[in-house]
């Protein structure tokens, strides 16, 4: 399966954060790609701390359920704590891995909806998805994640 994953740092060394989780995500695929990083404000929450976000198209056989426990396991293992504060608001989070999409799957569960619930409204999810992957088409819309975009702006 093709996932198209999204990789956001706001505290830390955040280049090198992204860095780290794209090693151990890239490890054991059969092959991936990197988009070029974007910085972006937060989103949702109020913070001084600016993003870096990069897209990665990463190739594998993990079903869905076993690619979001990895990258649970993965943003832990960076010491990445909750993306939560007690209240159930956003906070900084050194490592945040989220899956944009897969392939042109629709998923709707409760831990897990594919594609991502806001994709269409995170300019830092829609320019990297158009670098990877500039012909894949939401499977609800139909829209492309340039399309989106401009529906943003």
């Amino acid at each position: 399966m093709k996932y198209y994953l999204n990789i956001g740092s706001n505290i830390g060394n955040r280049r090198d954060n992204l860095y780290r989780a794209v090693v151990a995500l890239v490890e054991g695929s059969s092959g991936a790609a990197v988009s070029r990083i974007v910085e972006s404000e937060p989103w949702g929450f109020d913070s001084e701390n600016r993003f870096m976000n990069i897209g990665l198209c990463l190739d594998s056989d993990l079903d869905p359920q076993a690619m979001l426990d990895r990258l649970h396991d993965i943003e832990r293992a960076l010491g990445s704590a909750n993306h939560r504060d007690a209240d159930g608001h956003y906070i900084d989070r050194l490592v945040d891995i989220d899956i944009m999409a897969i392939d042109v799957m629709v998923i709707d569960t409760p831990a897990l909806q594919v594609p991502h619930r806001h994709m269409a409204e995170r300019d830092f999810f829609l320019r990297p998805m158009m670098e990877l992957a500039p012909l894949w088409r939401h499977p609800v819309t139909g829209l492309t994640a340039s399309q989106m975009l401009a529906l943003l702006n």
